[in-house]
């Protein structure tokens, strides 16, 4: 169960963003093939007016998942010139402490906005161009608040277990092994590797 949530952002992040650009895609082609005369009266009678509205909620629901994906792997920018001055002990409560107060953060979020989605479930508001209920639209802030919360209390208990906080490595490919150093074949490098001028009599 685990091992399927630590992978969870992936998924739904990767799952809209293909989404999303199939749709701009298709709404694109749509606008421009309308142009033509041949296709005009048939591609007209298809509306995808909604299309633009879909994706501006698709990027809203990846960013919020995208903010809980950057708390688990590290990627979120933080300033910790002055924490790294300190002992270990000062710098691992300094730590803990940003950890829970992120948690306690983001899960004041995710209860208040559930609260808002609640309120707004008893409600007829939809939107302007798909008519849905907002009340899905804005699931997407208690979803994924809660879901950083969690990741949060996940990094703060692996750092209090282990001293080691999730680190990005931009050059890593998820799937490729890193190599290590040990691992690496020493190569001779020989010099004068140009070719020397070929002087008329030398044996070729």
């Amino acid at each position: 169960m685990m091992k399927m949530l630590d992978h969870l952002e992936e998924w739904i992040i990767t799952a809209l963003m293909g989404a999303a650009t199939l749709i701009i895609f298709v709404a694109v082609v749509h606008r421009y093939a309308s142009g033509i005369p041949v296709l005009q009266d048939a591609l007209i009678k298809i509306n995808m007016s909604w299309a633009q509205e879909l994706c501006i909620y698709m990027f809203v629901w990846m960013a919020k998942f995208g903010a809980a994906y950057g708390v688990r792997t590290g990627i979120h920018v933080g300033v910790d010139v002055l924490i790294n001055r300190l002992n270990d002990s000062n710098r691992a409560r300094f730590v803990i402490f940003g950890l829970l107060a992120g948690a306690a953060f983001t899960g004041i979020v995710g209860t208040l906005g559930a609260k808002f989605v609640w309120a707004l479930s008893h409600t007829e508001q939809v939107s302007s161009d798909l008519e849905l209920p907002m009340w899905i639209v804005y699931l997407a802030v208690p979803c994924g608040s809660y879901l950083m919360c969690f990741r949060f209390l996940q990094v703060a208990w692996s750092f209090i277990k282990t001293g080691q906080l999730p680190k990005h490595d931009h050059g890593h490919v998820e799937g490729i092994e890193d190599v290590k150093i040990e691992d690496i074949i020493p190569v001779a490098i020989v010099e004068d590797l140009h070719p020397r001028s070929v002087k008329k009599g030398d044996p070729q």
